[in-house]
């Protein structure tokens, strides 16, 4: 064969493959999923795991504060198959029922006060004086956005529940004093990177995030940590009044123990993928074991509240729910 025609053939084959394999992965059924920014590390794993065992199915995430994503889906109409929120009430409030049907609850957590080895009086801080440190002018402190982000108004009611529990009149006010405007950020995940640049002292962060990104951190009394439905009925004392659905209107967010929910998006394109992911996300031995091996317990079985909902289930996600108060 004339070197000018193998030259040919040799680009004929090669462009045929690449094209081969390009439409190949063009052609993989996308699920779009937004999250929580503290589900962030988990959801990448169960990414991984995932799509492993469904190389049909790319997985494409996008996370921040739950808030937000909720509102970039009824407000800006972006495209998504499955919404997971911090807070469950996220999804009641901003999806249901006009892009979403039902709202499964699927685990917990609880806020803890995060910090380095660098952090001004690391040596000293612990759960007894933690908020006198926070009121010291030359700490630096923030969280993040109550309107973004539900960790943003649980790190208020932490606050504002300190003061309740510990009976310091004016607590909560003096510590807000000390915690300037351009400490507050978008979601709780990004100030993660401050405090390990040492731009920040402490953080208000979920406890699984900070186990994640290997942070020390305080513990604080079940009171008022929003870790423990046990404590609902002291929670409900702290309310923080944040942003409503629509522009210039307000809501108030009454304490509650951190459950997070997620949900399938009403006219998402790809259903049958987003509900193997869910069959995967919800069985213990699967995504909810990802979540339990990084800090964040899972409800065993996940759970709706009334047989009403769990009958509009999709049957391979309502095998790993139950449906209980």
């Amino acid at each position: 064969m004339r070197p000018d025609k193998l030259k040919f053939f040799v680009i004929f084959f090669v462009t045929v493959f690449v094209l081969f394999f390009a439409g190949t992965a063009t052609a993989r059924e996308k699920v779009v999923i937004f999250h929580a920014g503290s589900l962030t590390v988990p959801f990448a794993k169960m990414e991984k795991v995932f799509e492993a065992a469904h190389p049909d199915i790319d997985i494409l995430r996008e996370a921040g504060g739950s808030t937000k994503m909720a509102r970039m889906i009824s407000e800006l109409h972006k495209p998504a198959d499955i919404m997971a929120s911090a807070d469950f009430a996220v999804i009641d409030k901003t999806l249901i029922p006009q892009y979403a049907t039902w709202n499964i609850r699927f685990a917990t957590n609880q806020i803890v006060l995060c910090y380095t080895e660098n952090s001004q009086f690391a040596d000293q801080i612990n759960p007894d004086n933690w908020y006198d440190i926070l009121a010291r002018k030359e700490v630096v402190w923030g969280h993040s956005d109550p309107n973004l982000d539900p960790c943003g108004y649980r790190s208020l009611m932490v606050l504002q529940l300190a003061e309740k529990f510990y009976k310091r009149p004016g607590l909560y006010d003096r510590l807000i004093a000390n915690r300037p405007q351009k400490n507050i950020r978008g979601k709780s995940v990004e100030l993660v990177s401050l405090l390990k640049t040492g731009n920040m002292d402490y953080a208000w962060e979920y406890l699984s995030v900070a186990v994640q990104h290997e942070l020390k951190y305080v513990s604080l009394d079940s009171h008022i940590n929003l870790g423990d439905y046990n404590y609902d009925a002291f929670y409900k004392q702290a309310m923080v009044k944040v942003t409503g659905n629509k522009p210039g209107t307000w809501t108030t967010r009454t304490g509650k123990s951190c459950t997070y929910g997620l949900t399938m998006i009403r006219d998402g394109a790809n259903a049958k993928g987003a509900e193997q992911f869910l069959a995967y996300l919800l069985d213990p031995d699967g995504g909810l074991k990802v979540l339990s091996e990084m800090g964040q317990p899972p409800f065993i079985p996940a759970w709706v509240p009334s047989d009403e909902i769990k009958a509009v289930l999709p049957d391979k996600v309502a095998q790993w729910v139950d449906v209980r108060q």
